[in-house]
């Protein structure tokens, strides 16, 4: 019997390594989903931190009639940026703060909750050209989830632009909760825009099955 005990709490430690080992939140308090997670540091994948768009992630052309802006910390919503950017051809903007967040994960929970918590507009360290904006009809706008909504520097980019006549597709990637929360947010940070469309949330782990995001690029009409 006491054998079987063993092996049973083995099973379940190796149960919650794994759960934990990939891009599921640290959760200090029941409810309190940190920053990161699910753009994690120390995520093992061979994902590269650098933006790998069709263009210059920095300076937008407006070639194309769709724009994908993101912000993301370790790499995972920028996975998803840049899958829209191969399905659509859209052009690809990063959302960079002048100030870059620590690295550490600990210390990013920390900037992240007292900006949240004093309602802060992180500036911004490129803009997007005033004659390319205007050629977009179409702006997606993604990040992680972070203490339970969307990244302060979010709101910097929503209230630095105008987005009437255009329609918003909110995405974002999240850990185990608070998506469907930080979508409805950047609707809202957009409510002067013409329309918004359905938006997407995914996991790490979704984001590899690349056909969760052109199965709903299809569904709202975005690709045919």
């Amino acid at each position: 019997m006491k054998k079987y005990f063993v092996y049973l709490m083995m099973a379940l430690a190796a149960f919650t390594f794994n759960a934990c080992g990939d891009d599921d939140p640290v959760t200090e308090e029941p409810g309190t989903e940190q920053p990161g997670t699910p753009d994690d540091p120390n995520d093992n994948s061979d994902d590269s931190d650098e933006p790998e768009g069709p263009n210059d992630p920095d300076t937008p052309s407006g070639d194309s009639n769709i724009l994908v802006a993101y912000f993301s910390w370790g790499g995972t919503t920028q996975r998803m940026a840049q899958q829209i950017v191969e399905q659509t051809g859209a052009d690809l903007f990063r959302i960079e703060p002048v100030t870059p967040y620590p690295e550490d994960y600990t210390e990013c929970t920390e900037v992240a909750l007292e900006e949240r918590d004093s309602d802060a507009r992180p500036a911004i360290s490129s803009t997007i050209d005033e004659e390319a904006w205007a050629a977009y009809d179409t702006i997606f706008i993604g990040c992680p989830v972070w203490w339970h909504t969307t990244p302060m520097i979010i709101c910097t980019f929503a209230e630095s632009y105008d987005f009437a006549g255009k329609a918003v597709v909110p995405f974002c990637t999240y850990a185990s909760t608070y998506r469907d929360e930080t979508l409805a947010r950047i609707a809202e940070l957009t409510s002067g825009a013409e329309a918004h469309l359905d938006g997407l949330g995914l996991t790490s782990g979704s984001l590899s099955n690349e056909s969760n995001v052109e199965n709903w690029l299809r569904e709202i009409g975005i690709i045919e």
